[in-house]
């Protein structure tokens, strides 16, 4: 099974869950932007509870479409800073923060100039977290979801959702991919949350926790 997905920052655990069941990776190259998706934003917990992280971006608000592989990042807003302060403050004390730190801030550090470039970096850092090695391509053309296009691909193009009212039936199962796993600030489990949660909680033992 190859899957079809756009290209998240930072994305939820059930992402990765999905890819332990898949024999490739396709993403999506030729869509146009789209805004409030996990294409520019990741969900972490903190002490506050769960907070959105949002990498801003040049132009995203216009009203000429864009494809996401265009978009460039805004450099002009110190977001890395508060990123990385955020990540910090949640995770510092977290069992495996430290074991990941600098794999992660060096990508932040070379500050590419476009999106995809930027999440594709990480994409690439978090897939050997979990020792996957699925090859990775890109669409060369955009069709539409139901439309017909390359096969055999299983599309999972906004399968998942920020937005809590935003998420269909297929989005609240994939969560349940995940297994509960302690999370550095509770009570109880969060679901949804991105990858870093887990991967800060868990370290090599991350791929376990995936159903």
């Amino acid at each position: 099974m190859i899957l079809l997905s756009e290209l998240h920052y930072h994305p939820p655990a059930a992402f990765f869950a999905a890819l332990l069941r898949a024999d490739g990776l396709v993403l999506e190259a030729q869509e146009n932007y789209r805004k409030q998706t996990y294409r520019n934003r990741c969900l972490i917990r903190t002490a506050q509870g769960v907070q959105a992280l949002t990498v801003p971006v040049v132009a995203g608000n216009r009203a000429e479409k864009v494809r996401t592989s265009d978009i460039e990042i805004d450099y002009r807003q110190n977001w890395i800073h508060r990123h990385w302060r955020t990540l910090q403050t949640a995770y510092g004390n977290s069992p495996y923060f430290e074991y990941y730190a600098d794999y992660l801030h060096d990508i932040y550090k070379q500050k590419p100039g476009r999106l995809f470039e930027l999440n594709l970096a990480f994409l690439r850092l978090q897939l050997r977290c979990f020792r996957l090695t699925l090859p990775i391509s890109f669409t060369a053309d955009y069709h539409a979801p139901g439309l017909p296009g390359p096969s055999p691909l299983l599309d999972r193009r906004d399968w998942l959702s920020p937005k809590a009212n935003g998420a269909g039936p297929d989005s609240l199962a994939a969560f349940g991919l995940v297994r509960p796993y302690p999370q550095v600030f509770g009570p109880g489990f969060e679901p949804g949350l991105s990858v870093l949660d887990l991967l800060f909680a868990q370290g090599p033992a991350a791929g376990a926790f995936l159903g």
